[in-house]
């Protein structure tokens, strides 16, 4: 984060605005609904803020910027024309340590006004750090369509019943899980539909009724978080993202999206790679039971989807036998996500009628897969986990019945910024990749599809095309796929 997003408490607090055009009102407008005792220091005022001042709502001295007039002013707004009495403001204003915004100048803020969706007693602001207001103005815009009035209206009953909820229920966890059960469920719906009396005989019903074993039962979710890009993601697994106190994640899940859980969960890492697990499965598998078993809520966080080649079964089946509560959520599959991002339709009428997904290595780290299957004509082979055996799966392929000029493709990290191809046949693709620095994780597609993919690809991340620019200058060579 380049600032700090705080709200400020300004009811009854001298705050000082500098200028008297329409910009200042707008500033002035927006310090008077938070309750600020407000003067501005301007020659001549416009018609809105001449309003406010013979109202009594502000405080005008008429005349120009005096540092002086400073003292007391817990923030200050500088809106002129002038740009120096806007920067003689700014260089006072931090002199003196109080926090100063200049309107439309970022370099002499030290904080800057956000756009606001004012659902009081909830707000919501949205800053760009004075970048680009209209980009902000315009989040704004989709932000009130998505977030009804009624909102206000719920945070007011919810602060009226906060003490009832406290006494009836002792712990934190146990009254997070009520309040959500409120804010999710038919006391909010009554909320929205207007009816605010039945919505307090519900939520007092509620807590008549509530006890702390009540809110204590564990969950599981075994959400897929697909294959890197975070615009993948299903909204159900946002949501269930969000409610986890509890996060197990590994090593294919992208940090963008471990970001993106409940800030204050709990979070351990188990990540895996071939021949080396930080947590061991069966670990894995008991670390959820007892997890769940405690009441929390569980967030089993994979890469791509958790029931291929997730290990998703094996991780539930405990839960099963001991009647632990879980949801499975699907997610894009690698093979989906990367060969989409990657311009190669896994299946084509003109190329393939049918298209299998196998695992690079077994339980046991070998590479012994079903070869005849494998190779049949008009069929798309896309191989996970395949980067270490790939010169065997490579000459195995070749050998039972596919020609060394069968196109073949090696993905990494597909879907994200370190997206990159390397395309080539049976008989090429190792040699490149050995000549590349390919980090995994890493897809495999074998197939006459993969002919399609220079004339399909359609993501190239900025640091490829960066890449490829430096390999196409004179004196040096390129790699094909690049």
């Amino acid at each position: 984060m380049d600032t700090l997003p705080i709200f400020l408490k300004v009811r009854g607090t001298p705050c000082l605005v500098v200028g008297g055009g329409q910009v200042a009102a707008r500033k002035v407008d927006l310090l008077l609904r938070a309750g600020a005792q407000l003067t501005v220091v301007a020659p001549e005022l416009d018609d809105t803020l001449r309003t406010h001042w013979a109202s009594g709502a502000l405080e005008w001295i008429q005349g120009r910027f005096d540092p002086a007039q400073l003292e007391q002013a817990l923030i200050v707004v500088a809106a002129t024309n002038d740009p120096d009495v806007n920067n003689a403001v700014s260089q006072a204003a931090q002199q003196k340590q109080i926090p100063v915004n200049v309107v439309d100048q970022p370099h002499l803020c030290t904080f800057t006004v956000p756009s606001i969706v004012d659902r009081s007693p909830i707000m919501i602001a949205i800053g760009t750090g004075g970048t680009s207001p209209v980009l902000a103005r315009l989040l704004r815009a989709r932000l009130e369509t998505l977030i009804p009035a009624a909102y206000g209206r719920l945070a007011s009953l919810a602060g009226q019943f906060r003490s009832q909820v406290k006494t009836a229920l002792g712990g934190t966890d146990t009254r997070r899980a009520f309040w959500e059960e409120v804010f999710q469920g038919r006391v909010a719906e009554l909320i929205f539909a207007g009816k605010e009396r039945q919505a307090r005989k519900e939520l007092d019903r509620m807590i008549e009724t509530s006890t702390d074993s009540h809110y204590r039962r564990g969950e599981v979710y075994l959400v897929g978080a697909g294959p890197g890009d975070p615009d993948l993601l299903t909204f159900r697994a946002l949501r269930l993202m969000q409610r986890a106190d509890v996060v197990l994640y590994d090593r294919l899940v992208a940090p963008a999206i471990v970001d993106l859980v409940r800030r204050d969960a709990q979070r351990i890492f188990v990540g895996k790679e071939k021949s080396h697990h930080v947590v061991p499965q069966r670990d894995i598998n008991r670390l959820l039971l007892e997890l769940a078993r405690q009441g929390n809520r569980v967030l089993r966080l994979k890469g791509g989807d958790p029931f291929i080649f997730g290990r998703g079964g094996e991780e539930i089946e405990d839960l099963v036998s001991h009647d632990i509560p879980f949801q499975v959520i699907p997610g894009i599959t690698a093979a989906a996500g990367c060969a989409s991002y990657a311009g190669i339709p896994l299946t084509h009428r003109d190329h393939a009628q049918a298209c299998l997904f196998v695992t690079g290595h077994l339980k046991d780290g070998s590479v012994d897969l079903n070869w005849e299957s494998l190779c049949q004509p008009e069929q798309t082979v896309v191989v996970y986990m395949g980067l270490t055996g790939l010169e065997i799966i490579c000459r195995e392929m070749i050998n039972h019945g596919l020609t060394p000029e069968t196109p073949a493709a090696l993905i990494q990290q597909g879907t994200t910024v370190n997206q990159k191809v390397i395309s080539g046949t049976l008989g090429t693709l190792a040699g490149k990749v050995a000549q590349v620095k390919v980090q995994a994780p890493t897809l495999l597609i074998v197939g006459s599809v993969v002919r399609l993919h220079d004339q399909l690809a359609w993501f190239v991340p900025e640091a490829l095309l960066e890449e490829k620019s430096v390999l196409n200058e004179p004196g040096r060579g390129t790699n094909d796929g690049l």
